[in-house]
């Protein structure tokens, strides 16, 4: 062969890795384990992009590693193919959902398999197959049987475009996720589940796991935990209470008023007659509104009062009760107790409607503001005097004895909704009855397979397109017999994705999610590589599901992933995020038709911090090609390098390339072991350089996990009596090498010597030379081509870097 071309390679060793089943985990083997996960994606009609080989190349590079360290690895792939994005794709192109998920699949797996990546595939998984969704359902129920799944008629975010209900997580800046229209509000009826009866548990686990310090600070956001009081407030002229959730009850003798969400299931008893017509247009306006809109921090706060008053539980104080937007029912009970000398938002809240402002903690000028700090109390009766803290629990306890407040915890943490008025999703397993209620499913109807349906588009009332089929819908009661009709929502996109992990461990299995066994062998996943995007969903969600399934004694690890990272986006080269609408998205075909997988793979390794945002660059991919090129070259044809023995000097470097890759891998830092490797190739290519063949297999055997097909390809070169011998031998199961430390040893070091910034010449010095700047300079000043350079012209500076650099500035 004359020259590198990935073109006539790269199918060539594919299909060979796959004849000899390269990449099959092996249930039970005697090896130890290794569980490497990358979030399945969501099989969209745009086909891979450039940010699922960012993620898939770099772990891809360490499940390789660690088969030639002698792990017997997982590494699999699947498909999160149910949710809105294919139903709007199908209705977009006009083409059923099936049909577009069967088409988009084929053409995912099509370009993931150009990329040599060394999935298992006899574990492939799709959760629109029957077969897997009749598991989705199966936890659905057993979710159900344990109170954890309910249904409620909530305010809920409804996408007027999409026509379906949204969770909170869905909704961003008050626009739907999907279609990136505007939102509302609606009070719907919802499948629920009770993701807050494992809030405590979600929260302290974090300890016991290795998730990046942003990963855990995301999820600890989310859940939101908050230490404080109930406090009861009760309602003038009625037996009711109002209840009110603060972390500050050193703050109560402060409040001038209290406030409710307009949803708050008391607002409508305390509405006066004389209110009542503005009270009842302010909701309604309310009502148009996203919870984001109604609690940004910017916004002005707008509310109306009721007419109606409540007392301070301790000083019996009459306080006005409002009707304000800025609160929402889904936290702290959907009432808040104004305190505008410290609360910015109540400052403000009070100074446009006019509230009195109690300071009832000294340390601040409150004529500027609100001050939120804490100190001794005023104005606060027999509590004057105390600290916060002291004050605070004094309180509490007060309240406590009055039954009219205790010590709580709350947490911003929402209960997930988790159904959706869409078709094309799991179908929840529960029937209606008029005589039994709501009915489950009994286990072994299960799967209930969704219809085929030739019009699913979302119906104008806001029920699934699945409540137009009568003939699935009509049913009989699993418990009486009677009539009785099925559950036309379906679930939502998460459900699927919340356990995958675990089939991919017995994906066949038809009598259980998989066997205990198997469970036990693999669980948990060692390490598991996504999005940040996914940090506060996904990963929230299937701890939830899988902590659950801990508690039912299915799996034996109470968390599901040992350690969690995360890699940045890959903007276009504008800057901007690839879209079809601004024209700069990069198709991985392409690159691999113009320059082979391996360039493509190395390019996102190479191209920044693993963990970072990072803008594509043409010149970047350019840049790889030649790179890979080069080290074709010094291994075959006229300008090898390859000889019997290596010198000492490429010895030395071999092993501290061993080292250097052996860590930087194992510590995900991608980028510095493709320069490491790029900075070895300069080294080899230099004049009198000479690669002995031990050296230059080490060489191929660490970029083999990189640039898998090369190293396989220039291996078979070098060394085919390997593959004479054995029809299944490859590169990617010989061990990975060790370095000896004593070749590495630091008696000497490499001097990079440079004048004017210009690389003039390089010099091995011994250490103890190398750390002196005097004795570094005199020796390396005489230095022909540093002479031939200073031409007699005196040296205004000398920049010094011990046993790295020294620069000549004339």
């Amino acid at each position: 062969m004359t020259g590198y071309d990935p073109q006539s390679i790269e199918k060539k060793w594919q299909d060979y890795w796959d004849k000899i089943g390269a990449y099959r985990a092996h249930d039970f083997s005697a090896k130890p384990k290794q569980y490497i996960l990358v979030e399945f994606p969501y099989p969209s009609g745009n086909g891979l992009h450039v940010g699922h080989v960012r993620s898939y190349s770099a772990l891809d590079t360490l499940a390789r590693k660690k088969r030639m360290e002698g792990f017997n690895v997982l590494y699999p792939m699947g498909w999160d193919a149910f949710g809105l994005p294919t139903e709007n794709y199908a209705l977009k192109k006009g083409v059923h959902p099936k049909e577009a998920t069967e088409k988009n699949i084929a053409t995912f797996k099509r370009q993931i398999k150009s990329l040599g990546l060394s999935f298992d595939w006899d574990r492939e998984i799709n959760t629109t197959d029957p077969n897997y969704y009749r598991w989705t359902q199966w936890i659905f129920l057993k979710l159900y049987k344990k109170g954890l799944a309910y249904q409620a008629k909530i305010p809920i975010n409804w996408c007027p475009s999409c026509r379906i209900g949204l969770a909170n997580e869905e909704v961003i800046g008050g626009k739907c996720e999907r279609c990136g229209g505007s939102t509302e509000r609606r009070e719907v009826k919802q499948w629920m589940l009770r993701i807050t009866a494992y809030a405590e548990r979600l929260l302290n686990d974090l300890e016991v796991v290795d998730y990046s310090p942003r990963i855990k600070a995301q999820q600890i956001n989310w859940i939101g935990r908050s230490e404080g009081a109930t406090v009861f407030f009760p309602l003038e002229e009625s037996s009711e209470k109002v209840a009110v959730f603060t972390t500050r009850p050193d703050t109560l003798l402060g409040v001038t008023a209290l406030v409710l969400a307009p949803e708050h299931s008391l607002v409508e008893s305390l509405i006066s007659k004389e209110q009542k017509e503005e009270v009842y247009r302010y909701i309604n306006q309310s009502k148009k509104k996203s919870d984001f809109e109604r609690t940004e921090v910017s916004k002005e706060k707008t509310g109306i009062f009721t007419g109606s008053y409540c007392l301070n539980p301790i000083s019996k104080e009459r306080l006005p009760v409002w009707v304000a937007d800025y609160v929402v029912a889904t936290y702290g009970g959907g009432a808040v107790m104004v305190v505008p000398a410290h609360d910015q938002r109540d400052y403000d809240f009070a100074k446009r409607y006019h509230l009195e402002v109690r300071e009832v903690i000294a340390g601040g000028d409150i004529s500027q503001g609100a001050y939120t700090g804490d100190g001794q109390l005023i104005n606060s009766g027999s509590f004057n005097g105390l600290p916060s803290t002291e004050a605070r629990a004094a309180i509490v306890s007060c309240l406590k004895e009055a039954g009219l407040g205790e010590p709580s915890v709350n947490y911003k943490l929402r209960d997930w909704v988790f159904s959706r008025q869409h078709y094309w999703g799991e179908p929840i397993p529960i029937v209606h009855c008029p005589k039994c209620g709501e009915v489950p499913v009994p286990e072994d109807q299960l799967p209930v397979e969704l219809p085929f349906v030739e019009k699913y588009e979302p119906s104008r009332t806001g029920e699934s397109p699945l409540s137009t089929m009568r003939d699935w819908v009509e049913t009989t009661c699993p418990v009486c017999g009677g009539s009785a009709q099925r559950e036309t929502d379906t679930m939502p996109n998460w459900a699927g994705s919340s356990w995958y992990f675990l089939r991919y461990l017995d994906p066949h299995n038809q009598s259980e999610i998989a066997d205990k066994r198997k469970l036990d062998y693999w669980m948990p996943v060692d390490l598991y590589n996504g999005g940040m995007e996914h940090t506060t969903l996904h990963l929230l969600y299937s701890r939830f599901w899988h902590k659950f399934l801990f508690d039912l004694g299915l799996v034996s690890f109470s968390e599901p992933y040992a350690k969690r990272r995360s890699h940045g986006v890959v903007l276009a080269a504008d800057g901007r995020k690839m879209s079809k609408s601004f024209g700069n998205v990069i198709n991985p075909d392409e690159i691999v038709r113009s320059f082979g997988a391996d360039t493509l793979r190395i390019y996102e390794m190479f191209m920044g911090p693993f963990e970072q945002m990072i803008r594509w660059d043409p010149r970047g991919v350019e840049g790889a090609a030649r790179f890979l090129g080069r080290v074709w070259r010094l291994l075959l044809g006229e300008e090898s390098h390859l000889a019997e023995t290596s010198s000492s000097r490429v010895q030395k470097a071999t092993h501290l390339l061993i080292k250097k890759v052996s860590e930087d891998l194992e510590a995900m830092r991608f980028n510095t072991v493709v320069a490491a490797m790029m900075e070895f190739t300069n080294l080899i290519a230099e004049e009198g350089s000479q690669l002995g063949r031990e050296e230059a297999e080490i060489w191929l055997r660490l970029l083999a996990p990189l640039a898998p097909h090369l190293a396989e390809e220039l291996y078979q070169q070098i060394a085919p009596s390997a593959y004479q011998k054995d029809s299944s031998f490859t590169i990617h199961h010989l061990p990975w090498p060790n370095f000896d430390p004593q070749i590495i040893k630091q008696d000497e070091v490499l001097m990079v010597v440079q004048v004017n910034g210009h690389l003039r010449s390089r010099v091995e010095m011994e250490v103890s030379l190398a750390m002196d700047k005097e004795k570094t300079q005199s020796l390396t000043e005489s230095l022909p081509n540093v002479q031939k350079f200073l031409s007699g012209r005196p040296v205004q500076q000398v920049f010094f870097v011990p046993g790295k650099l020294i620069n000549f500035v004339v």
